[in-house]
């Protein structure tokens, strides 16, 4: 009797202000018994089945690899970075090449057909030097390090050349396996060995010591 009498009272006031109002009804223990927000909370949390990064590696159907291979077709040279992502054209590829030219080059490529949506040369003044180093001596590019991660852990969505991880230069890796779970990993340019990353590094991603 009581629940319908808080109900009845919610919606009264609710009329005389000329608004609305969503009844919960209370149970005799005084909680509320309506709809709760928990499972939808709980989906979006890192590394859960349902995240961003989930739908979108589920939704390309062009690969890592693929992408890679697409931007050098485009502009010939050393593929840096790879970067799955929804953009305003859509599910794209966001690629970074060092061309032949020793130009930086930033590529948009369709995530669905691998076609070149645009692209331009990096302007301002070159900071990758740790990055040129490392590429010249590295036996592993990014197309191979994203099929070394690949074959462990799922589908690929993120590779990068990082020139600055713990001083010296190496691929980092971010996958979604069949689980819908998030995995960042570390592939070694010259060796190609494949490792995790640790905990505070996947925190940690402008490598500054602090979780972001």
């Amino acid at each position: 009797m009581k629940r319908h009498l808080v109900i009845a009272t919610a919606a009264a006031a609710a009329l005389v202000a000329g608004g609305t109002v969503t009844a919960v009804a209370v149970s005799g223990g005084g909680s509320p018994s309506g709809p709760s927000d928990a499972p939808s909370r709980q989906a979006a949390g890192p590394g859960r089945p349902g995240t961003e990064d989930a739908r979108e590696a589920a939704a390309a159907k062009v690969t890592a690899p693929q992408a890679a291979a697409a931007a050098l077709k485009a502009v010939p040279g050393t593929v840096t970075g790879l970067d799955l992502d929804r953009d305003r054209p859509g599910l794209v590829w966001d690629a970074d090449v060092l061309g032949k030219d020793g130009k930086w080059h930033e590529l948009t490529l369709d995530a669905g057909d691998a076609r070149v949506l645009n692209q331009h040369v990096e302007k301002g003044d070159d900071d990758h030097t740790r990055e040129r180093a490392a590429l010249k001596t590295a036996r592993t590019d990014a197309a191979g390090a994203a099929r070394t991660a690949a074959a462990a852990h799922g589908t690929v969505t993120s590779v990068e050349l990082d020139g600055d991880h713990r001083a010296r230069a190496v691929w980092e890796v971010e996958t979604v396996g069949k689980d819908g779970k998030e995995h960042k990993l570390l592939v070694d340019p010259d060796s190609g060995k494949l490792t995790t990353a640790p905990a505070h590094d996947a925190d940690d991603d402008d490598n500054d010591g602090a979780d972001d």
